[in-house]
């Protein structure tokens, strides 16, 4: 698709627009704890703007430039959702009060966006030029859904990266935070506080995460001004998702197999249709709907079956920590029912009656 510079600065002049907007709305006054409310309403806002914008590209460019955006906006923001999990590490390694994480997230999103940009010029470029890197793409993704598997169900750990090593032996930094400041000037000597070290973690950790999501979105299209938008729109709702979701991220057991299906399959699709440009007749061009619809059904399958496992999981939990429940250890039912006959002696039958009427014990 050809992109003047004119719509290319256009573009990205209103998503500058609308996230000093966003920050001025969030950020005045004193600093608060995001509520429930203003996440949904503003995640709701943003995915909006995305299908605008989407629809917006199928009637000036055509249903094919607009499919690919949808696609690409799709994967970037289910890739997203499992970055989340590794934001929550680093606010918790770091201690950051709730009332300052948005603004954390949202610089760190902002540092993000600025590298994936820089990111995705050199991929495009990359790939204009050596053909033989989409088959390195699409290895690499098809790598990465196995690990993906592989990883499911151990527990995450957050590495400090290269840069983030650096900023806390080079800067000198306060032992705490200092309200929402990221540097101060303490004895005539300026130095960082943690929230700046916080936003360089957010912001490098992002960009890890671009090694795998670049591929898989250029394995979807090659047109820079799609990979880049449908990026840009995925990072603009991302730290509203982080408050929207909360406690729902750790109910969603099987994400890492919805996307590591996803990133499987983009990355077949990008070596067959490198061999389809090769000139290997049997090796087909997936078309863009085939892809839309895999992302959309992966992610609805995932979803859907993450959330009944968890109910089914709670379920089981409750029953089993109720006294003498089946499937309760029978040593625990009978400490209960000692402890019962005791309360029963010291009390009189009548209390004893009373207490078994009003359930399991509470408090």
């Amino acid at each position: 698709m050809d992109v003047s510079v004119w719509a290319w600065a256009a573009v990205i002049g209103g998503l500058l627009v609308v996230l000093a907007f966003d920050l001025w709305i969030v950020d005045r006054g004193e600093p608060r704890e995001f509520s429930l409310r203003q996440a949904g309403f503003w995640v709701g806002f943003y995915v909006t703007l995305a299908v605008l914008f989407g629809i917006g590209m199928w009637v000036v460019a055509g249903p094919t430039p607009a499919g690919q955006f949808f696609a690409g906006y799709l994967t970037e923001y289910s890739l997203s959702v499992d970055n989340l999990f590794v934001f929550y590490l680093i606010m918790a390694r770091f201690a950051v009060p709730r009332m300052y994480q948005h603004k954390v997230l949202l610089v760190g999103i902002l540092m993000a966006l600025v590298m994936r940009g820089i990111f995705i010029a050199i991929g495009a470029a990359a790939l204009a030029n050596f053909s033989w890197l989409f088959y390195v793409f699409g290895v690499f993704l098809i790598y990465t859904a196995v690990n993906l598997v592989r990883q499911h169900g151990k527990e995450e750990d957050l590495e400090e990266n290269v840069v983030l090593r650096w900023a806390r032996r080079a800067l000198p930094t306060t032992p705490g935070y200092v309200g929402s400041k990221v540097t101060v000037k303490i004895d005539g000597k300026r130095m960082v506080t943690p929230m700046l070290i916080v936003m360089i973690a957010i912001g490098t950790t992002d960009l890890l995460f671009a090694i795998d999501s670049i591929p898989a979105i250029f394995g979807l299209t090659q047109d820079a001004f799609i990979v880049f938008t449908a990026n840009a729109f995925a990072l603009m709702g991302l730290r509203q998702l982080y408050f929207l979701l909360g406690g729902l991220l750790q109910r969603l057991v099987y994400l890492s197999y919805g996307l590591a299906f996803i990133l499987g399959f983009i990355g077949v699709k990008l070596i067959l249709e490198a061999l389809h440009a090769g000139g290997v007749s049997w090796a087909p061009e997936v078309p863009i709907w085939l892809s839309l619809g895999v992302i959309i059904v992966s992610m609805t399958v995932t979803t859907i079956a993450s959330l009944l496992k968890s109910r089914r999981d709670a379920r089981t939990g409750q029953v089993a920590a109720e006294p003498g429940a089946p499937g309760a250890p029978a040593e625990e039912a009978a400490a209960v029912t000692a402890g019962e006959d005791r309360q029963e002696q010291a009390s009189g039958p009548q209390e004893h009656i009373a207490s078994r009427g009003q359930g399991p014990a509470q408090g």
